[in-house]
């Protein structure tokens, strides 16, 4: 019997053998417009949601749920990256519910997990640096709260069902190489990156970690 999406994207993670196109797909498809004439779940501007009635924040939910599925199915992905739009669990355990509902277990789903520290935006990049110089164990104590916010966030997922695994999306690195240095890598992001991982594998999610630029100075560190 032939393998469904999500069975052949799992079968790819656990590094087993798989035969046809490799198993791929999708952080973001973003010209969700020009190629199906809807805005991108994740661009849809919500701030008046709380004073929607629920049958209409149920027809959002809906078209939502049906957009991440189009796509999926259109251009042939194995997996789903989930964008909760608005971002919070009880709409998160909805949107994964549609999704379920209309697709079955035909994909693997996975969301953003990361607890990271990323290289921060320009405006933030000097605060950032300085406080590693002078304040490092304040640092180290917010990255230790950013893991156990989001592995408890987890829990609740895990505790509800129908979600595969987290996506890591922190970038760590430019072009030229790594923000921090590899002995500040070490520091500050390694060990909460491996107790972020190691979390979610006890919670039975699997885990996948993108990050974009020369990670070559790190990647013993990742590995």
């Amino acid at each position: 019997m032939a393998m469904t999406p999500r069975e052949k994207f799992i079968a790819a993670l656990e590094r087993k053998p798989i035969t046809g196109r490799v198993p791929h797909f999708e952080l973001v498809f973003y010209p969700t417009m020009e190629t199906f004439g809807k805005v991108h779940p994740r661009h849809r501007n919500f701030v008046q949601w709380d004073q929607m009635e629920e049958k209409e924040r149920q027809l959002h939910r809906t078209d939502i749920a049906e957009t991440f599925i189009q796509i999926a199915e259109t251009y042939d992905h194995n997996a789903i990256f989930l964008t909760p739009n608005p971002d919070t669990l009880e709409e998160t355990i909805r949107l994964i519910d549609l999704v379920r509902e209309k697709s079955g277990d035909k994909f693997y789903l996975t969301m953003h997990g990361d607890a990271t520290f990323a290289i921060p935006h320009g405006d933030q990049m000097m605060e950032f640096c300085y406080r590693l110089a002078d304040e490092p164990d304040k640092v180290k104590q917010e990255a230790q709260d950013r893991v156990d916010r989001k592995l408890e966030w987890a829990r609740r997922l895990a505790d509800h069902g129908g979600l595969d695994g987290f996506t890591l999306c922190s970038d760590y690195c430019f072009n030229q190489g790594p923000f921090l240095s590899p002995n500040q890598f070490s520091e500050f992001i390694a060990p909460y990156l491996a107790e972020l991982i190691q979390g979610y594998r006890d919670l039975g999610f699997y885990a996948i970690k993108h990050t974009d630029g020369n990670i070559e100075p790190i990647v013993d560190q990742l590995v």
